[in-house]
């Protein structure tokens, strides 16, 4: 599958994929949330608002209002891939997000996830 077509997902199509897995590992979807919000800038509102209008993954990470600068501190793999390897912008940011709702489900504490330490 191409970039391209990844692209054209809308973040809506996988926000609850990334719920589930925190929820099946007895986490919250607050904590997804406060994930997404740390990692974008997104507010709950706006967050709620790209899920309804069902934003592409391309435009979600493209318009978020703050990217949190703590996020190059994201390291490690995740499907096969280094996040800190990646080079293509969009997809990078994607794997960010993938790499911290695993680090969720796998138990680490928000403080760590969220790079405050």
């Amino acid at each position: 599958m191409t970039n391209d077509r990844v692209y054209r997902y809308s973040f809506a199509s996988v926000y609850p994929h990334y719920v589930a897995k925190a929820e099946k590992k007895g986490r919250t979807k607050a904590e997804v949330n406060e994930i997404i919000h740390w990692l974008t800038g997104y507010s709950q509102k706006e967050l709620e608002a790209i899920l309804k209008k069902e934003t592409d993954l391309e435009t979600f990470y493209a318009d978020a209002p703050a990217p949190n600068p703590a996020r190059a501190l994201i390291k490690g793999v995740i499907c096969g891939m280094r996040v800190e390897d990646i080079q293509e912008p969009t997809m990078r940011e994607i794997r960010y997000l993938d790499k911290l709702i695993d680090e969720l489900a796998k138990g680490k504490a928000m403080e760590k996830i969220l790079r405050k330490e």
